[in-house]
């Protein structure tokens, strides 16, 4: 039957159509969200020969007169060495390798091409990476080796990016490796894994270079940052440092298989009673930089390095074993930061969870339970 026979009857009743009515002028929509990109180049190929030049020229000049981190120790790391003990024309480094201990939209299917660094400009007591980050344990290598690295862990391990972890103390000759290896052929994503213990001085240097900035901030109050990362100022660099890697980068973006490619995830490891300074770094994220951050809030913390260790003599205190019990018997021997000689516990995680939803915060790193990536 035809449509227009169908519509007769109603015309012949006298029925009406409904009036039109002012549709209200809607707000313009992506298609897709504007963290998801169609695909992406590498910010080192997007950087003029020129630019490039003057890059390696300013890390060159860095070398002999290193301010380029809080410290400001102004040696010439051609001939002596600041606090990082690293020289200037090789860095040493601990092991490189497919890392599978990444958050999933760095690490995918074929792992993160991971560079730890030996060596660090900060002192924690914590550090969960002690063994590379407090002593020189490794091998040797120029810029123009770890360019060379870096091509093998893009051609035979099929990484996602190169992941350089801890690499604050040896920024020029990390800017002279990615320029090296962009000659070479490189096409991955540049991860700096940092502890955000960083100079803007750094940052400008490494601007241009870095698509994915990865900083952890660890603690809130300048008294903690003292006593347990023994660095003055932290928080504030750490504020600096977070601001001004978002205005290179901006929010993390990734391409349609759930892998970042460019942009700032900002990690939180939850410390025992500290949550009350975990609250207050989230909220700072919100207020400050964006609520679109991407955030890892970390359950990982274990009594690590010093934590723990007999204490070398001074006032006795209570000894607190793993999992929060107090020590009997013989076991009680007096250790140090006590405070924190325990595993924290999930309820001190959720509360800093909380107070990052509460501040609006809403991009979080978690386990993806379909076993693939988060975006």
């Amino acid at each position: 039957m035809a449509l227009s026979s169908l519509l007769r009857p109603a015309l012949r009743s006298g029925l009406k159509s409904p009036p039109f009515r002012k549709r209200p002028r809607a707000r313009s929509l992506h298609l897709a969200p504007p963290w998801l990109l169609d695909d992406y180049i590498p910010r080192y190929h997007l950087l003029s020969s020129l630019d490039a030049a003057k890059k390696r020229s300013l890390a060159y000049a860095h070398l002999r007169e290193c301010n380029l981190c809080p410290r400001l120790c102004g040696v010439n790391r051609y001939k002596e060495t600041g606090v990082c003990l690293i020289g200037a024309e090789k860095v040493k480094v601990n092991t490189i390798a497919p890392h599978f201990g990444e958050e999933p939209c760095l690490q995918g299917h074929n792992g993160s091409g991971s560079v730890f660094f030996s060596g660090c400009n900060l002192r924690c007591v914590f550090c969960q990476n002690h063994d590379i980050a407090h002593q020189r344990n490794g091998f040797d290598l120029t810029p123009e080796e770890l360019a060379e690295w870096y091509m093998k862990l893009q051609e035979v391990g099929r990484c996602h990016n190169i992941n350089l972890v801890t690499p604050e103390h040896v920024v020029p000759q990390v800017v002279l490796s990615i320029l090296h290896a962009r000659e070479l052929g490189l096409r991955l994503p540049i991860v700096y894994n940092t502890s955000s213990f960083d100079s803007l001085e750094s940052l400008a240097l490494l601007d241009g270079l870095v698509d994915i900035y990865l900083p952890d901030f660890k603690v809130w109050s300048d008294k903690t940052s003292k006593r347990l990362l023994k660095a003055d100022n932290y928080t504030a660099t750490a504020m600096e440092s977070i601001k001004a890697m978002h205005a290179q980068v901006g929010d993390l973006c990734f391409t349609a298989d759930g892998i970042a490619k460019k942009g700032v995830l900002v990690r939180h490891l939850v410390m025992p009673g500290k949550e009350d300074e975990g609250k207050e770094i989230v909220r700072w994220l919100a207020e400050n930089v964006s609520k679109d951050m991407m955030v890892h809030v970390m359950e990982q913390y274990f009594p690590r390095a010093h934590v723990g260790k007999p204490r070398r003599g001074g006032k006795d205190a209570e000894v607190i074993e793993p999992g929060g019990v107090p020590a009997t018997g013989d076991a009680k021997t007096p250790v140090r930061y006590v405070d924190i000689n325990r595993p924290v516990d999930l309820k001190e995680v959720a509360s800093v969870m909380q107070a990052a939803k509460e501040a609006g915060l809403w991009r979080f790193i978690e386990p993806a339970r379909h076993g693939g990536f988060n975006m």
